[in-house]
C-alpha cells in the first residue's frame, strides 16, 4: 500500500463525505434552540430540527461575514446594529467543527466551546442525534479520564496522554484490566476521543447495561513531530507489515507511524503497565483507531502481532488476506479485526472521480468477508448515514468495544 494513495483518499473521503450534507436553503425551519455544547449561557450558536446551525456575531465594521461548516461557506446578513446572523444548510448528526470567516479571516465563534481538530483549536457544534443515548450522561458509574504526563526515551521529552478506566478500577486494588490503545485522526491530538468522542460516557453506559468487560483506554498523541530528523530503520523482521515509506507527501518532518510506533512500545504501554494495573500481555492487549490512527492501527498491528490481539481501525482503511499472509501467526494470534466506515464513506467511494475500492488496501467489506471465510473472527460495521466525521467513529467504539476482551 503506498502512503500517497491513503492520504489522497482520507482527504478526499473526508471533503466528499461531508458535502453531502449541503441542501436547498429556500425554506427554513424556525425552531432553532441553543446547541448543547455552548459556552455558558450563550444563545448563539443554534441547531433545528433539520440540523441547520445558526450562528451570530457582533461585527459592525465587517464586509463580509461567513459561516464556514462541511467544506462549505454561508454568507451571513448584518443587522441595523452591526450584528451578523446566518445559517448553514442540514447537517448530518453528531459532532462538527466549524468557524466564522470574517472579511477573510478565519475564527473561532465566539459562542461555542472549543476543540483541536483541523491542526487547531476551534469551536464545534452537535446536531442532536436519534441514537445519542450511548453517548448520554446518565445515572450510573462514571469511570475517570485521567490526565497523564510521563517522559518519552524516545523522543527525550514530556508527552501527555488521557486513561479512561472504569468505576470499579479503585474499588478493587487486586484486580487487574486489560487495555486498550485509541489514537485520534489527522489534525487531532489527544484530546480528541474524550471530548468529541465521548469516550469515558460511551463506556459508563455499556458498562453499567452489562454490555461490555471493564478494561483500561489510552488515548495519547499520534502526530509525531521530530524536527525534521528521520531517525534510522530497523531491519524488518520476516513475516510482519513494512513500516517505513509512510510519510505524507509535503508534510515535511511529520511521520505517519513509524516513529508513534517506537514511542508506543518502548514507551506509552511500559509506563502504562508499570503504573496501572494492567494484564500485561499480548491476548489482552487492543489497539484501534480512526482515520490517520486507524491507518497507524494496522500499520502497528500488523508489524506487532505478539503485542496486540484485537484490531479496530475506523475509517482508515481495511487489512486484506494479503495482509493476512505477510504477517506470520496472524490467525492464531489475532482474535477480532473490526472494521467500520459511515456510510457516506462507502457511497464516496464508490461514485468514481478518485480513490475507489481497489485503493487503500483494498474494499474493506470484501475483505472482511474473505477474513471471515478464512477462519479469522472478522466484523465490518457500516454507520447509517454519516461521513467521516465523529458520529461514526463513536458509534464504531460502540460497537467494537462489546466485543473486547470477552474470552
Amino acid at each position: 500500500m503506498k502512503y500517497r494513495s491513503v492520504i489522497v483518499l482520507a482527504t478526499t473521503v473526508f471533503l466528499g463525505g461531508i458535502c453531502f450534507a449541503q441542501t436547498n436553503q429556500t425554506t427554513v425551519i424556525e425552531d432553532f434552540k441553543p446547541s448543547s455544547v455552548n459556552q455558558p449561557d450563550k444563545q448563539y450558536p443554534q441547531v433545528n430540527s433539520e440540523g441547520r446551525v445558526r450562528t451570530s456575531i457582533l461585527a459592525p465594521e465587517a464586509q463580509r461575514v461567513q459561516l464556514d461548516i462541511g467544506a462549505v461557506k454561508y454568507d451571513m446578513k448584518k443587522d441595523d446594529k452591526g450584528v451578523w446572523i446566518g445559517e448553514s444548510a442540514p447537517q448530518d448528526e453528531g459532532f462538527h467543527y466549524y468557524q466564522l470567516n470574517v472579511d477573510g479571516a478565519s475564527v473561532p465563534d465566539p459562542g461555542s466551546l472549543y476543540y483541536y481538530g483541523a491542526s487547531r483549536w476551534g469551536s464545534g457544534i452537535e446536531i442532536p442525534a436519534k441514537d445519542q443515548d450511548f453517548y448520554a450522561v446518565k445515572n450510573v458509574p462514571h469511570g475517570q479520564l485521567r490526565e497523564i504526563r510521563y517522559f518519552s526515551k524516545v523522543t527525550n521529552s514530556v508527552r501527555h496522554c488521557f486513561v479512561y478506566t472504569p468505576n470499579e478500577y479503585d474499588q478493587n486494588s487486586n484486580k487487574r484490566y486489560p487495555v486498550l490503545y485509541l489514537q485520534h485522526g489527522m489534525g487531532e491530538n489527544e484530546t480528541g476521543w474524550g471530548n468529541q468522542g465521548h469516550t469515558d460516557l460511551i463506556m459508563d453506559n455499556l458498562l453499567a447495561d452489562g454490555k461490555a468487560k471493564p478494561f483500561i483506554i489510552v488515548m495519547d498523541n499520534g502526530s509525531v513531530n521530530f524536527g525534521g530528523q528521520r531517525p534510522p530503520v530497523a531491519p524488518r523482521p520476516a513475516g510482519t507489515a513494512d513500516t517505513t515509506q509512510r510519510r505524507r507527501p509535503g508534510m515535511g518532518n511529520f511521520n505517519f507511524a513509524e516513529q508513534f510506533q517506537k514511542i508506543l512500545l518502548q514507551d506509552i504501554i511500559p509506563f502504562i503497565d508499570s503504573n496501572f494495573r494492567t494484564i500485561a500481555d499480548q491476548q489482552h492487549r487492543a489497539m484501534a483507531g480512526l482515520s490517520m490512527g486507524g491507518m497507524q492501527t494496522r500499520i502497528i498491528t500488523l508489524a506487532n502481532l505478539d503485542t496486540f490481539s484485537y484490531i479496530g481501525i475506523f475509517s482508515g482503511g481495511s487489512i486484506s488476506m494479503d495482509d493476512v499472509n505477510n504477517a506470520q501467526g496472524f490467525k492464531e494470534k489475532v482474535k477480532l479485526v473490526f472494521t467500520s466506515f459511515g456510510s457516506r464513506e462507502l457511497e464516496n467511494r464508490r461514485a468514481g472521480g478518485g480513490p475507489n475500492a481497489s485503493a487503500f488496501g483494498g474494499d474493506p467489506k470484501v475483505n472482511s468477508e474473505a477474513l471471515k471465510q478464512a477462519g479469522i473472527n472478522s466484523h465490518f460495521y457500516v454507520s447509517p448515514l454519516t461521513a467521516h466525521e465523529w458520529q461514526s467513529w463513536r458509534r464504531s467504539l460502540h460497537e467494537f468495544a462489546q466485543m473486547l476482551f470477552k474470552d
